[in-house]
């Protein structure tokens, strides 16, 4: 009776204005953004924009109420509270019951299985969790501060007061979710994924050919190079794998890799990388690429595996780890660790290859995935793109955080999409997504060859901070096919939507979102190296070379 009583007086105690906006807020997350959402993604995704539909209700009321504005007779005032019920009632039901229709929609769009009707339930109460919790954990903090206040003001002045205990409490909860949350969460995760990196019993045997990185000649430690380390040296196209996909005679790939542990810090294990390389005679090859993994250390093997593929072998591969987190949250923790580990791996490699004969040395290429292309693309710099010009790079869904292809893309030709810019004379840089758009006849490519591919449903790619106040160009039309007609911006809302996208934008089939397919991996390739004599009928019989392995 006692619980049921004070279940009832809280309930009262709710503001109404507060609960019309939740009810709002809620019903606009359950509509579709760039990705399907599981149901428990979704639940957390609701709750919070529930809590902040509340809070906003909240503190609109209380404004109101502040500046003495005036309010509805009271019989009127009944009635027109009435009808909100009422239609925030059917807003909450209608966007309950399409909600799973909406994700279907999307996973056929990204070939998913789909969801039943039923697990709405599950996911309105897990919003519901959430959201109290979000609103218990503010009311602890406001009567934190009332205490905290009454204390001051019995010392100092009544408005000093307030604001000294305004920013006392803020001082701690901030203290408190950052320095010791935030931390202790992210050190946790960290921890996970460095035993996991470690590959404990690993099935991976030990390379016995002694070119190979980790073998018994290699300066580079087998057990140091990690789980994403030792899975990139052994796996790969052999030479009788190219040989017998060319019918033409080729040589082994060579492959480099240091990981986290090979040395202490980004500036010794990029030496060291570039020592490996000399040992292994790489720059005697044709084709030399700098490649800058993902958040963990991951090479996806169909953007290596196909560069080696093109170019018969006579190449070699370089790559340094820099984190163990995957790059969706490296991006939002540290993304600067990308940047100073392919900057190091860069001017290593770059310094060296610049005092080699310039009509021997292997042509030098740039490779960045997510993180990694944030990575590859802030690694160059001016005065060695003039002195020692590399000849390119392939840059496959640079992060929202990246700082040159944004750029690109906002002085991006009049009329081409966000999505897919159009840079000048698309002699140096060109964009791409799942269609080819590459190779035109009106354009002729310069020394250097930049190819950037991104996918429109990509929310590692199109994700920003100014989205909870502007809608965003790749959401107008024309769309590209992948981006959902009913995906619709809202103030506030649709940043979290996309934010939340983050998370499974890796998590989706090959071609869409985060999870680029090799034939985007073969277009870009073949573009920035320029094989000689090879057809596009090459690029389709390579396509399923791929997908075989």
């Amino acid at each position: 009776m006692r619980v049921g009583k004070n279940l009832v007086n809280y309930m009262a105690s709710l503001s109404y204005t507060g609960i019309v906006l939740a009810v709002v807020f809620f019903s606009i997350s359950l509509s579709p953004s760039l990705l399907p959402r599981p149901f428990v993604l979704q639940g957390v995704l609701s709750g919070v924009l529930l809590a902040l539909g509340y809070s906003i209700g909240v503190m609109i009321k209380w404004l109101w109420d502040y500046l003495r504005l005036p309010i509805l007779q009271a019989d009127l005032l009944s009635k027109v509270k009435l009808a909100l019920s009422l239609l925030s009632a059917a807003v909450f039901l209608y966007a309950v019951y399409y909600s799973s229709q909406w994700q279907n929609e999307l996973r056929a769009l990204m070939g998913l299985q789909f969801n039943e009707l039923g697990i709405a339930v599950y996911m309105v109460a897990i919003a519901l969790v959430v959201a109290l919790s979000i609103l218990f954990s503010a009311q602890m903090m406001i009567k934190l501060f009332s205490k905290v206040k009454v204390k001051f003001k019995k010392r100092i002045p009544h408005r000093v007061a307030n604001v000294f205990s305004f920013m006392l409490v803020g001082a701690l909860v901030f203290f408190l979710t950052n320095n010791i949350i935030i931390t202790k969460f992210v050190a946790a995760l960290d921890n996970t994924y460095l035993l996991l990196d470690e590959n404990i019993e690993s099935d991976i045997a030990q390379p016995i050919r002694t070119e190979a990185t980790g073998s018994y000649s290699s300066l580079i430690p087998w057990n140091s190079l990690g789980k994403t380390g030792q899975d990139f040296i052994s796996q790969g196209p052999t030479k009788a794998a190219i040989e017998a996909f060319s019918q033409q005679e080729s040589k082994q790939p060579l492959r480099v890799y240091t990981g986290l542990r090979t040395r202490e810090t980004a500036s010794e294990r990029a030496e060291l990388a570039l020592q490996e390389l000399i040992r292994v005679n790489a720059f005697a090859r044709k084709k030399l690429v700098i490649a800058t993994p993902t958040g963990t250390g991951w090479l996806d093997p169909y953007a290596m595996d196909s560069f080696e593929y093109i170019h018969g072998g006579d190449t070699a591969i370089v790559s340094m780890q820099y984190s163990y987190l995957p790059s969706w949250l490296t991006l939002l923790v540290d993304p600067s660790s990308a940047k100073k580990s392919a900057y190091a791996l860069y001017n290593k490699i770059h310094q060296y290859w610049s005092t080699l004969d310039k009509d021997s040395r292997p042509d030098l290429y740039l490779f960045g995935l997510s993180l990694g292309a944030f990575g590859a693309e802030t690694s160059i710099n001016l005065t060695t793109i003039i002195n020692n010009p590399i000849q390119g790079g392939l840059l496959v869904g640079a992060p929202f955080t990246s700082t040159i292809a944004p750029v690109l893309t906002q002085y991006r030709q009049q009329g081409s999409p966000q999505y897919r810019p159009e840079i000048q004379d698309g002699s140096l840089v060109r964009f791409t997504a799942q269609e080819n758009t590459l190779h035109n006849d009106d354009r002729v490519w310069g020394p250097m060859r930049f190819v950037y591919v991104q996918y429109a449903s990509d929310p590692i790619v199109f994700f920003s901070t100014d989205l909870f106040r502007k809608e965003p160009d790749w959401m107008k039309e024309p769309r590209a096919y992948d981006v959902s007609n009913a995906f619709q911006w809202f103030p506030l809302i649709t940043f979290f939507q996309v934010l939340f996208d983050l998370p499974m934008a890796d998590r989706v089939p090959r071609g869409n979102a985060h999870s680029y397919s090799a034939d985007s991996y073969i277009d870009g390739w073949v573009e920035v190296s320029a094989p000689k004599n090879w057809q596009l009928n090459d690029s389709k019989e390579l396509i399923k070379q791929l997908n075989k392995q």
